[in-house]
């Protein structure tokens, strides 16, 4: 990752940019505690909080706020909202973890705090960006989402996706249940896992190659990155654009 140079002695270190996908027509970044809580259920005012969101939709078109925007309210499932062209403005849809476009100049967002953002892209232009915890994970979020993709006729290989800051297998551990829920194994007591290396597998198995995991977990950089498994309320947001041809 690289950080974004932008006003202000905080802005140069708000928001992180991804350099996985560089040399595509593509811009993703992250925020940090730098940004502020991003997170709806905070107790930020809503003027403030407002404003840090506009802040993130400057920062995802690269110095204008990116036209056509895209979040939802998160609730650890696995739907995946698809957009469209001929429509302007920040859509916020219900119950959905993904965002899928094979429109050009669509921005998503999700808000994290432990849980994986996984970021995906096409050389076309088609992008996807999801929010995966356990739940996500064990309901097949990202499988569902390279189908998606494969009825575009946009082949899996053909795919970048980028696993962005979580909490790391050291320091994730999930009961017994879990843990057989995620991976189809029985296991006797709580056990760890790494959300991102299931993930990872996940992608491969649906035919993904081009597969990257960050090394920033928020429970180990905590100063850097809000965690909820470390007491933190607040959120970051990873966001994804394709701008307009």
């Amino acid at each position: 990752m690289s950080r974004d140079v932008a006003a202000g002695a905080d802005a140069a270190h708000a928001y992180e940019t991804l350099e996985e996908f560089s040399g595509l027509d593509v811009r993703a970044i992250v925020s940090t505690r730098a940004a502020g809580d991003l997170g709806m259920a905070g107790t930020a005012p809503v003027g403030q909080l407002l404003d840090r969101w506009t802040a993130l939709r400057v920062a995802l078109g690269d110095g204008r706020p990116v036209a056509r925007f895209a979040s939802a309210i998160q609730v650890h499932g696995a739907h995946v909202v698809e957009y469209g062209e001929g429509w302007r403005g920040w859509l916020r849809s219900d119950a959905a973890d993904g965002h899928f476009s094979r429109a050009r100049g669509i921005g998503f967002a999700v808000t994290i705090a432990d849980c994986v953002p996984i970021f995906v892209a096409h050389p076309a232009g088609a992008i996807a960006l999801l929010h995966a915890g356990w739940r996500g994970t064990a309901a097949g979020i990202l499988t569902r989402t390279l189908l998606l993709f494969a009825a575009h006729g946009l082949a899996p290989t053909e795919l970048r996706i980028h696993m962005g800051p979580a909490i790391c297998g050291r320091c994730y551990e999930v009961g017994a249940d879990v843990y057989a829920k995620i991976t189809g194994q029985a296991a006797a007591h709580p056990r760890k896992i790494d959300l991102r290396a299931v993930l990872a597998d996940q992608a491969r198995a649906g035919g993904a190659r081009n597969i990257t995991v960050s090394e920033c977990c928020t429970m180990c950089d905590n100063a850097r990155f809000f965690s909820h498994r470390a007491g933190d309320s607040g959120r970051q947001v990873a966001a994804i654009a394709a701008p307009s041809a």
